[in-house]
């Protein structure tokens, strides 16, 4: 049995999203800097999508405790800004000439395959990171965002229906107060 009313919360660091986005952000960081001209705009803006996306992932996390509705929305804001960042490699990838993976190519499903092990990070794909040139290493980060956002999306319907089972921290708060009332009736009596 739970004490209080405040659910618990956080617990960032074991959510698969949050590992996988963990990931993302660091391989568009190395991204930027090994293929990306610094003085471009673009550097910060995949920069900052990359970290929007880890991020909010932490922050609704964090925020669960007091409120649903926060962690729906920053899980969601999670999602859209890893929706841009997926933009960002795809145009990279496009202006440059160069193919997007087909989402069951041998190349897709190998990253696919890495993004199972139970001990997954960054070092499961530092090798392909470093040694790869640009458009295969955009080629595994846009699947490992696809990946993300998969979680996301798992994600977010699991909220939905937590919240519809179990209320808010308000509904939550309001039946703490009626039990209370009532216990503290019960024991006039």
């Amino acid at each position: 049995m739970q004490d209080g009313f405040i659910p618990k919360h956080g617990g960032y660091e074991d959510l698969l999203s949050f590992k996988k986005s963990r990931i993302v952000y660091d391989a568009t960081v190395l991204f930027c800097e090994k293929f990306i001209d610094r003085r471009s705009r673009t550097v910060d803006q995949m920069v900052q999508a990359a970290r929007s996306g880890k991020q909010n992932i932490l922050e609704g996390s964090q925020a669960s405790g007091t409120s649903r509705e926060t962690e729906i929305k920053l899980t969601n804001v999670a999602r859209a800004s890893l929706e841009e960042l997926l933009e960002d490699y795809r145009d990279y990838l496009r202006v440059r000439g160069h193919d997007l993976w087909d989402k069951d190519s041998k190349q897709a499903l190998f990253v696919r395959k890495l993004g199972r092990r139970e001990d997954e990070s960054y070092e499961s794909y530092r090798t392909y990171f470093e040694t790869r040139p640009p458009e295969t290493v955009a080629n595994i980060i846009i699947c490992l965002i696809h990946q993300t956002n998969y979680l996301l999306d798992q994600q977010l319907r699991r909220l939905e229906k937590d919240f519809l089972e179990h209320g808010g921290l308000k509904e939550n708060m309001f039946k703490a107060r009626l039990t209370y009332r009532d216990r503290q009736r019960q024991s006039k009596d």
